[in-house]
């Protein structure tokens, strides 16, 4: 199966004045390029994750990267065999990953970027915390060795646990997550709150698989497209998530079949097939469930999707 495509994740913290014509102009600069994916466009900046075809993915990073605004922005990049998204979403937001903390600017302050072979050589100092600032349905999946997570729901939730940190405030704190987006306003954060040595992973957790082998994440990596979860660690894997349904070892994840429940967990093979896809006997019995094809993936509704309706064409 030959690689044709591309997935792309990146970021970019620039003020953005008009958001409302930015996202106009960039939703059709997607459209012209068939891309699909998901970005964000606030005052703040910009957020997106999106497949296409090589060339035209190339020509989109060209075409970021020529607007001064976004000259720094650094994408992971990812080959694939097809689309790994079925629509296209340019929204305007209030920010491009939510905390709800207006005054916590990575402009102004953030924490000290490592590179992936900088955090490799780094993590495993007497007085290094590696701290998981994802939610918990992703670091059950996979985390780094020895990382300390944050029962949270949503990052949003995360301000709220920085007092329960106080004693990491003589340690050297490295935040990761993901691709890093959250770390620029978590590690922002602690500093605002009185941490002085605090580090950040650049690129996060794909950006250190891509380029220094993943080395002691443990399980896989909860990605928001198609994939679901992607193995990241070519040097030492490991499986942390366990089966919803039975607890043994398991990082397949699976939609329950009930699509009134459609719980997002890891379900082994041997129960998918008991349950017939759902995540229990009661979802089980639903007179909705859908029929298990033995994925536990169920392809997207398009209810009518048409990726130009929110369109504004150029003249």
């Amino acid at each position: 199966m030959e690689n044709n495509y591309l997935i792309l994740l990146y970021y970019c913290y620039s003020p953005i004045e008009d958001t409302a014509s930015f996202r106009n102009e960039h939703h059709q600069l997607c459209l012209e390029l068939d891309l699909r994916g998901r970005i964000i466009i606030a005052p703040e900046g910009l957020n997106g994750t999106v497949s296409g075809l090589k060339a035209n993915c190339e020509k989109y990073m060209e075409a970021i990267q020529r607007d001064e605004r976004f000259k720094s922005t650094e994408f992971k990049v990812e080959p694939y065999h097809q689309h790994a998204f079925q629509k296209l979403h340019v929204r305007e937001k209030s920010e491009i990953v939510n905390l709800g903390a207006p005054e916590i600017d990575p402009n102004q302050q953030t924490g000290k970027h490592l590179e992936p072979e900088e955090f490799l050589a780094m993590k495993d100092e007497h007085d290094v915390v590696i701290l998981d600032v994802r939610s918990n349905y992703e670091h059950k999946l996979g985390k780094f060795k020895d990382a300390k997570t944050l029962d949270i729901d949503n990052f949003r939730d995360f301000p709220d646990k920085i007092q329960e940190l106080e004693e990491l405030k003589s340690k050297k704190v490295i935040t990761y997550c993901t691709g890093g987006i959250k770390c620029e306003k978590a590690s922002a954060m602690l500093l605002k709150s009185g941490f002085k040595d605090v580090y950040q992973l650049k690129g996060g957790i794909i950006k250190y698989g891509l380029e220094a082998g993943g080395e002691d994440f443990e399980g896989k990596c909860y990605v928001f497209d198609n994939r679901i979860a992607v193995v990241v660690n070519a040097v030492n894997p490991s499986v942390v998530a366990t089966c919803y349904i039975c607890n043994e070892p398991n990082d397949r994840m699976v939609n329950c079949a009930n699509p009134t429940c459609n719980i997002h967990v890891p379900i082994c093979e041997a129960c998918g097939v008991k349950y017939e896809g759902a995540c229990s006997s009661t979802c089980q019995s639903h007179p909705d469930k859908r029929a298990y094809d033995g994925t536990g993936y169920y392809a997207t509704q398009m209810n009518g999707y048409n990726p130009y309706r929110c369109s504004v064409r150029k003249e």
